[in-house]
């Protein structure tokens, strides 16, 4: 077979010339236990193409695009829709993206699960759950990001960073890639992971369960020619190829398990997919809006590592502090109202210039509001 992971020898050589004409360049998000069985089929079909793909998280590959597509890739294929709407805005599409597959997220866990798992958002944030729970950064993973986005579209701004500053409380880590989610709920380092549905859906067989946060918002992965690209024919071929009956058909396969775009294929999945599922795949009510994520979407990593990541282990501890502490009913509503405040409004983070100044007045404003709270709790 043609397919090829790039290494860091691949890289170099590439930096500083193209590759063969005929070779068809891929940066994605996904990794290659997820493209390869696709990039087989389609040299199969297609043997005079050499495929060669270069795994990066979301916003990693979304800075190297925006800053021109140095390395001449042809095609970015990924999770987060969002990503491809900053990359529209940025002039950096050829033509626009399209949707070849659905997603939602929820959470997962390893069977059987002592006590009972979560059946709900709001369950995440049960005492019973405190120190178990894992997810990943959305500056290093897309799909963290539409998941932080699903909550904020579903439940607004407001309501919205109040259940994720919560959130952090129950939080055991805060790993680097999606794929660490998984595997700490693997080999049992936390119990629940925050997640998408095809990343546990494939790993069925080895114990993991998920379950869909409800209501059900469909997410759609994308992907696209790039400007800049030396190949567009043949990248025009593979999307035609992935959108295609067999391309389709393959995203059915269990080391893969996505939901195709294509109906009558997805018909195949009917009796698997749960009801919830299929309901919201029919209603436009149910649908992520990539557009307004995309419009925010440095704003709200941003928010995230400011005001959780920056200081998780304190934050995390003042809410243990405060489930603990046997405080009177007003003092414990005051300093839940201070560690669930989120100071930046929805339309600052969307219009901010994300300068050294904004960072530092977004991390002063976090500590201040954790220095709030640990006087409160004082009293």
């Amino acid at each position: 077979m043609g397919v090829r992971a790039w290494g860091l020898a691949g890289i170099l050589a590439l930096a500083g010339t193209m590759a063969a004409a005929e070779d068809l360049r891929i940066l994605t998000s996904y990794e290659a236990e997820v493209v390869e069985p696709v990039l087989e089929a389609f040299e199969a079909r297609h043997p005079g193409v050499t495929v060669r793909h270069l795994n990066k998280n979301t916003n990693a590959a979304l800075s190297e695009l925006v800053s021109g597509n140095a390395r001449g890739f042809d095609l970015f294929w990924a999770s987060a829709p969002e990503a491809f709407e900053v990359l529209k805005q940025a002039g950096r599409l050829q033509g626009s993206h399209v949707d070849f597959a659905y997603s939602a997220v929820g959470w997962t866990w390893r069977a059987p699960f002592e006590g009972g798992p979560p059946q709900d958002w709001n369950d995440l944030l049960a005492p019973d759950y405190a120190g178990r729970i894992g997810m990943s950064h959305p500056m290093q993973s897309g799909t963290t990001h539409s998941l932080i986005e699903t909550i904020l579209q579903d439940r607004g701004w407001t309501a919205g960073w109040a259940w994720l500053l919560e959130l952090s409380g129950q939080l055991n880590t805060i790993s680097a890639r999606s794929f660490g989610v998984l595997e700490g709920v693997e080999q049992g380092r936390f119990d629940i992971g925050l997640t998408i549905d095809f990343l546990a859906l494939k790993r069925s067989g080895a114990g993991l369960v998920f379950r869909y946060g409800r209501p059900i918002i469909i997410i759609p992965a994308r992907i696209a020619v790039l400007e800049g690209g030396a190949n567009a024919e043949d990248a025009q071929t593979f999307v035609d190829f992935l959108l295609s009956s067999e391309g389709q058909r393959l995203l059915l396969r269990p080391d893969i398990r996505r939901i195709p775009v294509n109906p009558e294929i997805r018909a195949e999945l009917a009796e698997t997919l749960l009801p919830a599922v299929r309901a919201a795949l029919q209603f436009s009510w149910s649908r992520y809006d990539p557009g307004l994520a995309s419009r925010r979407y440095a704003g709200v990593n941003q928010l995230f590592e400011s005001f959780i990541a920056r200081d998780f282990l304190r934050r995390r501890d003042l809410w243990w502090r405060w489930r603990a502490l046997p405080l009177d009913a007003p003092q414990r509503a005051s300093v839940r109202a201070i560690l669930t405040h989120m100071p930046v409004s929805e339309h600052q983070a969307r219009t901010a210039v994300l300068d050294r100044e904004t960072l530092i007045r977004w991390s002063r404003a976090s500590s201040a509001l954790l220095d709030r709270a640990e006087a409160g709790l004082a009293e």
